[in-house]
């Protein structure tokens, strides 16, 4: 582990590279308890070696005045924004870095350009993605830029680069001084879900409304830090985003009948919500249920009618590192102020969805928002925001902004008009409400670099999901709180280590979300324990809200904040694709050997006649004849009389001779009376962890032991673990609670258990007979004339 070194030093060292890698060059040992010193960043003024930001840690702030409207016939969006730009860091910089997210869609990106199909996709490809091929194709998508000027209105040099824009400033910007620029801009908005996007608009055929979602929707600072300069890594879709916080002012003009939720606080209620709606909001504040502030009836009546007309929304938000809206004549609307206990502040829960989401949404939306606000504000920090929004977005899964996340789905229409969801689609809109709504405290307020460490907000996050989900209901169906949920992509050829940038992680959603919250759920729950994580999740937390961490960052609060050495696990578990399987190789049984041959002769002679049960001896005293001796019995003597196992003057002279040099702690250890079981495991998979076992005695009772990792520090590969009991064990399994992600459980067991199984009887599919298909129909379509 790396401790904290002189603050002298450390500026001096700041800027050399890691440790040389140790090489274990004689024998065959693998270190799998070797610090991590080597791999992680050297700890200076900015970040130190506890994990904690250092007492010269800066960010930069920006902050944006935008003015836009949304053009809902054209799909059409159109910006004019002013950036205010502090430069916090020591440095002087000379042009500022500018993230462009929607030229992703532009058939000219390097993401279109670059992806790669499939052989099979030449003869067989879904219609999903020929659309979304078809639509880059044939529209114009990303940023036209009508105006790039500073704040004397001078125009600004700058270059692009696919989603990124370099502005190069006309005076370089020294540390401490602020910079002012304005852009106008415009795009148009892509279809959410078949362009795979995080925002977009879904359209609605049976009324010919859309719903809009706008996101990464305006040019956005990209973020200069510390550790790497400016985080300017090309947006190629799967990498999210590393963006700066600051204060926002948006005004967003809409068509007049459209509900718009957002980031912020709305400052123009009366101009924009009717005398019910934000008397309705005045007592969802204080309700003891969601109130509704736009009802369904209302909703269905408003999108029947239309307007050409339009309203402006003014929204305020401070220190928040981005910002997106929802528009839509469509919504409901309902709201719930949820009181946190700590602070005695209101949030203002709050879910807008189209009336096609009852009765599904109304039931469980704001609901699992308020469920968030309660479970992470345990877990980590109060929620910092007034207002929490959940929207029926038209990106079908989910995503997450500062106070406003999209999420899906919707319940089933059936042609007679009603409508039932499944277990599935209700419990993942639940999990997906919990997920993006615990995102504003992962990474919008704890501001992680998704662009290159995607688990650090989505593993994160996943591992408090499966938290909050389980205090939801017993039994609930977690996809990521169980260790067993990771086995298949642990075990899989085709993976990545966790510590793989964004864009490069094989199998995305089990890298960045199942693996690392299955290990943070085993360091919880099996290898720290619940009170000395749960303290020190909290303080990393603390420690880097409102600021930016990186992976090194965590892995050292977990460490200062627990005193224990975990750098074992994060290596095995971040580092590597190696997996858990952890196998009983055998166990031996033994007792101290007293030497006392009244005692020992009589065990040797039982253990003796253990060994005279031969099958052919057996069965020739069953036939019954009588042997030579039983017929002349002269022929027994001294030693068909006395066995091998008599106790003899010598013996026990040899005995009373060997006690007199001895001590008497050692005479009263050859009558220890214990039984001594030595059981040898074996590591299969690679992953060293704990040894959890359960016990089982032959009076039937049950003991649970838990023995460290350390038990593998000198032998990586296999290990005996000594057991010392008063009583007989009749059973040892392994990992009895699947908690530490065990591949193949047919070898935790002593002894070896019967792997149970079904088998399923089925008949044979006959071959397709075309002829007969054609005898049995109309002509074939080729023969029609």
């Amino acid at each position: 582990m790396i401790r904290v070194l002189c603050v002298a030093v450390l500026a001096a060292v700041s800027i050399e590279a890691a440790a040389e890698p140790i090489q274990q060059t004689k024998g065959t040992f693998v270190d799998k308890f070797r610090q991590l010193e080597e791999s992680l960043p050297t700890p200076n003024v900015y970040r130190t070696a506890s994990g904690a930001p250092g007492h010269a840690y800066w960010q930069q702030q920006v902050d944006y005045r935008i003015k836009v409207t949304l053009d809902e016939a054209n799909r059409r969006i159109t910006g004019s924004q002013t950036v205010s730009y502090k430069n916090n860091s020591p440095d002087t910089l000379t042009y500022l870095w500018i993230q462009l997210d929607q030229n992703r869609f532009s058939k000219h990106s390097d993401a279109y350009e670059t992806m790669a199909l499939a052989k099979e996709d030449a003869q067989k490809m879904s219609f999903a993605a020929m659309r979304e091929i078809a639509l880059t194709e044939d529209n114009d998508f990303g940023f036209k830029l009508t105006k790039v000027v500073d704040a004397s209105g001078n125009a600004l040099s700058y270059a692009m680069s696919d989603t990124m824009m370099r502005i190069d400033l006309k005076t370089p910007l020294k540390p401490g001084a602020s910079t002012s620029f304005a852009i106008d801009w415009w795009y148009n908005i892509p279809e959410g879900k078949a362009m795979g996007a995080r925002g977009g608009y879904e359209h609605y055929e049976k009324d010919g409304n859309d719903i809009f979602f706008i996101a990464q929707w305006y040019p956005r600072l990209a973020a200069y830090t510390d550790l790497t300069g400016w985080e300017h890594k090309q947006f190629y879709g799967t990498g999210e985003f590393t963006l700066e916080f600051g204060d926002f002012d948006v005004e967003i003009t809409a068509p007049a009948d459209h509900v718009i939720g957002s980031t912020g606080e709305l400052q123009n209620p009366a101009d924009v919500l009717s005398t019910a709606q934000r008397d309705r909001l005045k007592k969802a504040a204080t309700a003891d249920r969601p109130v509704m502030i736009v009802t369904a009836e209302e909703a269905l009546a408003n999108q029947a009618e239309k307007t050409d007309e339009t309203k402006t929304w003014h929204f305020k938000a401070k220190n928040v590192r981005d910002f997106a809206f929802a528009s839509s004549r469509k919504f409901v609307w309902d709201a719930w102020g949820v009181k946190l206990p700590a602070s005695g502040r209101t949030v203002m829960a709050q879910s807008l969805y189209p009336e096609e989401g009852m009765p599904l949404w109304d039931k469980y939306s704001t609901q699992a928002i308020a469920h968030t606000l309660d479970t992470y504000s345990r877990y980590s920090f109060e929620y910092p925001y007034p207002n929490a929004w959940s929207v029926n977005g038209p990106i079908g899964g989910g995503m997450e902004y500062p106070m406003i996340t999209s999420n899906g789905p919707r319940p089933e229409q059936h042609d007679d008009g009603s409508r039932t969801y499944s277990k599935r689609v209700k419990y993942g809109l639940i999990s997906v409400i919990i997920h993006e709504i615990g995102h504003i405290y992962f990474p919008m307020v704890v501001n992680t670099d998704e662009r290159n460490w995607a688990w650090m907000d989505e593993g994160i996050n996943s591992f408090l999901q499966s938290m909050a989900e389980r205090e939801w209901e017993a039994n609930y169906p977690s996809r990521y709180g169980e260790p067993r949920m990771a086995i298949p992509y642990m075990t899989g050829v085709d993976q990545t280590p966790i510590m793989t940038q964004s864009d490069s992680i094989i199998g995305y959603g089990p890298n960045a979300y199942t693996k690392p919250a299955v290990a943070l759920n085993i360091l919880r729950e099996t290898v720290m324990g619940r009170e000395l994580f749960d303290f020190a999740m909290k303080e990393y937390a603390r420690r880097w809200k409102f600021k930016r961490p990186y992976p090194a960052d965590f892995f050292r609060t977990m460490e200062d904040a627990s005193a224990k050495d975990l750098d074992w696990f994060f290596r095995g578990w971040f580092y590597t694709t190696d997996h858990v399987d952890i196998a009983i190789d055998g166990v031996t049984h033994a007792r101290i050997h007293s030497q006392d041959p009244d005692i020992e002769n009589a065990v040797d002679r039982e253990e003796d006649a253990k060994l005279k049960g031969y099958i052919g001896e057996v069965r020739e005293r069953a036939t019954g004849k009588p042997m030579r001796t039983e017929r002349f019995p002269e022929l027994l003597d001294f030693y068909n009389k006395n066995d091998d196992f008599i106790v003899t003057k010598k013996q026990r002279d040899k005995y009373q001779s060997a006690l007199k040099d001895l001590k008497d702690w050692e005479k009263e250890l050859l009558k220890y009376g214990r039984e001594l079981y030595f059981i040898d495991f074996r590591n299969i998979g690679g992953l060293v962890m704990p040894l959890v076992l359960d016990v089982e005695y032959e009076d039937g009772t049950h003991e649970e032991v838990r023995i460290a990792a350390e038990i593998w520090r000198q032998n990586a590969h296999e290990v005996t673990k000594l057991l010392v009991r008063p009583k007989k064990i009749r059973s040892v399994t392994l990992d009895p609670h699947h908690e530490i992600a065990d591949a193949d459980t047919s070898n935790n067991a002593w002894p070896a258990k019967a792997k149970e199984s079904r088998v399923e009887l089925f008949k044979s599919e006959q071959s397709r007979d075309l002829m007969k298909e054609v005898a049995d129909g109309e002509k074939p379509v080729a023969d029609k004339k």
